[in-house]
This record gives C-alpha cells, structure tokens and sequence, in this order.
C-alpha cells in the first residue's frame, strides 16, 4: 500500500507527525516532535498542494504526498513522507 492510499484510508483519524515542521511562512521549524493531528485528508492532486504551508523533514522521500492536517486547530495542508508519519 502507497502512502496516499494508506492516508486516504484512513481520514477522520488520528496521526502522529514524528518530526518537525518547518513552516513556509517565515516561522521556520516549529521544534514540536510528537504532534498528534487529525487527518483531514489527502489527495496527490490537491488543488492547494503547491500552496502547503508546511512540510515535515524529509517529504521528498518516494511516495511522498500532501495532507491536510488539523495542526493546533487550524487545518493546513502539510507536505509528509512516509518516514515522518504515524496512523494511530
């Protein structure tokens, strides 16, 4: 199972981001491991893909992919790797 496929299946629950982010807003690596967020969903043709506002360490792995995230209650979609995610 892909990486998108595995996401896609599981929307509604729950993930745990093992890395930072690094936000593209000026903010940098927020320096917070361990964030649980819930996956909204996760689409390799997201319209708003280009426009992610963060992304995790190392998401240029193969198979990486967007997700949006419910990250500290705001929903923002976030570039992931398979190597920086956890489906709880």
């Amino acid at each position: 199972m892909t990486l998108i496929e595995a996401l896609q299946s599981h929307r509604g629950g729950l993930v745990r981001i093992k890395s930072d982010l690094f936000w593209y807003d000026s903010r940098g690596w927020d320096g917070t491991r361990g964030r649980i967020c819930l996956l909204m969903d996760a689409d390799d043709n997201a319209p708003d893909r280009r426009f992610a506002a963060a992304r995790t360490t190392a998401p240029a792995l193969s198979g990486a992919t967007v997700a949006l995230l419910l990250v500290d209650g705001q929903p923002h979609w976030v570039w992931v790797g398979a190597d920086d995610l956890e489906l709880l």
